[in-house]
């Protein structure tokens, strides 16, 4: 369920090289989810941990994760 989270946030991510010669990536629809890199595959890798770690804290504050097609995180409420 996470893993398939990440990988459908990671297609959408959207990959920029910026002036101080790093990479940066950002996905719409998930608010604060940024990640930088010297190069574009170190980019990615820390991408997926950020996104990772962007569920996990939404899931244990009790916060919706936003569906990305398919790829749906469901958060309950202990009872």
């Amino acid at each position: 369920m996470v893993s398939q989270y990440v990988a459908a946030a990671s297609d959408r991510a959207q990959y920029r090289f910026v002036d101080d010669g790093t990479f940066v990536a950002t996905v719409r629809g998930l608010r604060g989810v940024v990640a930088t890199g010297p190069t574009l595959e170190a980019c990615r890798r820390e991408l997926a941990e950020v996104i990772e770690e962007w569920i996990l804290v939404r899931v244990a504050r009790g916060m919706d994760v936003p569906p990305l097609g398919k790829a749906i995180v469901r958060v309950r409420r202990a009872g």
